[in-house]
């Protein structure tokens, strides 16, 4: 079996997949390095103000911080990987969903895309990846601000460091994962509801701002978010970056990742061909 000659289409075809994909890929990095002074603004103005109001100017007023309690000057370094967590959220999700609320929208722009020679879901896989870059360097770009803007010192753990690219990786294709699949089955015009709806919702609930721990004496609670998805963006960054604070078991937050990969992927994916072929 092993001397049966294979199709020379089968040769010609996996190439010729790789060069579109990458060509996409590269279409829109051009796009994104034209803007990339509103992109640095947009993911990092939020991190930005939550450090420089509770980690800079409230432990600087005299009633302390009132959002440290329980956390002491540690705050800033509880608060690091959940902020890491939202810039990767955020910029996954505008990401992916925005643009197809304008692709799907009167004039029809994604069917330029799909005129590409690749199938239709690797049109969809393609956006979910560039979107997973951006939310790399979202996540990136927090770093340095926790280092320099509070008032007590953060001091990030790096040395762990597969476990930091693993978690950044699998959470940026999650949250480009969550885009596709509210870009694609959401109407284009209620976009900005479901961000205020549901986005706003599960991010103060996504262990973002404390640990999950944390919610022990609110048992329900630290239940019913084991079903938010950022809430394993948060606590595995907390693993991590900052090992020393009380978060999930790794194989527990590695698993949920990529329970969430795969069914928010699919069900994107799902969504997407139905939006595209009808």
């Amino acid at each position: 079996m092993s001397n049966v000659p294979r199709p020379a289409g089968l040769a010609i075809q996996k190439p010729r997949f790789f060069r579109a994909f990458y060509g996409l890929f590269l279409r829109d990095l051009r796009v994104l390095s034209r803007e990339l002074g509103p992109f640095i603004l947009r993911v990092g103005m939020q991190p930005l103000l939550f450090l420089f109001v509770f980690t800079f100017i409230m432990p600087r007023m005299a009633g302390g911080n009132p959002m440290a309690a329980g956390a002491g000057p540690a705050f800033g370094t509880v608060l690091l990987p959940g902020l890491m967590a939202v810039a990767i959220m955020f910029s996954g999700i505008a990401g992916v969903a925005l643009p197809l609320s304008t692709e799907f929208g009167i004039t029809r722009e994604i069917d330029d895309r799909v005129m590409c020679p690749v199938p239709v879901w690797a049109v969809a896989l393609e956006k979910v990846c560039f979107s997973a870059l951006q939310s790399i360097v979202a996540a990136l770009i927090v770093i340095p601000m926790a280092i320099w803007i509070p008032a007590n010192p953060v001091y990030p753990d790096f040395h762990n460091w597969p476990l930091l690219v693993l978690v950044l990786v699998m959470s940026s294709l999650l949250a480009g994962a969550m885009g596709l699949a509210i870009g694609s089955t959401v109407n284009p015009k209620q976009i900005g509801l479901v961000f205020s709806i549901v986005v706003v919702p599960i991010t103060f609930l996504g262990c973002v701002y404390y640990p999950w721990a944390y919610l022990q004496k609110i048992r329900w609670l630290q239940i019913a978010v084991l079903f938010n998805p950022i809430v394993y963006m948060s606590e595995g960054l907390r693993a991590a970056v900052t090992p020393g604070v009380n978060h999930m078991p790794v194989w527990a937050i590695l698993l949920a990742l990529s329970v969430f990969l795969v069914l928010l992927g699919r069900w994107g994916v799902k969504g997407f061909l139905k939006r595209v072929i009808s």
